[in-house]
């Protein structure tokens, strides 16, 4: 396929889903046990609650990520935070793969590094397809700090 010839790559998430609600519900189920049956102590409950916080936060405002690649631009936005680039200012891009299995996506453009925000990167095989559809080179780094 020519660069012209593929489809462009349109990924969303959103924070508001059944899953989130399901793990929310789960955690705070887990400390409400603790708290009433086993008598746990009520800082330490507080202390295991606040981490729950802001996804709590993020599911309440329902943030919306997205990212687009199409032929001549890849463009992104996570919650206030949003970018574009034009392709042909893209030298590489930088799948790295993290301790805890997460992929970070480095973009190199211009000199500068861009870190695409992680709730608007789709599939990391599904990104490295498509950007190596457009001629540009993707490099893998695993487990990197």
């Amino acid at each position: 396929m020519t660069p012209s010839q593929v489809p462009p790559l349109l990924h969303r998430s959103q924070a508001r889903s059944f899953r989130a609600a399901l793990v929310l519900a789960g955690v705070w189920l887990v400390l409400l046990i603790l708290w009433s049956e086993l008598d746990a102590a009520p800082w330490i409950i507080a202390l295991l609650f606040l981490p729950s916080l802001p996804a709590a936060y993020e599911f309440a405002v329902d943030k919306q990520a997205w990212f687009e690649l199409t032929d001549n631009l890849m463009r992104w936005q996570s919650g206030n935070r949003r970018g574009d680039i034009a392709l042909d200012k893209v030298e590489a891009v930088r799948l790295k793969t993290r301790l805890d299995l997460s992929v970070r996506v480095q973009v190199l453009a211009g000199g500068k590094r861009i870190i695409l925000p992680q709730d608007c990167v789709p599939p990391h095989k599904d990104l490295e397809k498509a950007l190596q559809a457009r001629g540009i080179q993707v490099t893998r780094h695993h487990f990197g700090i």
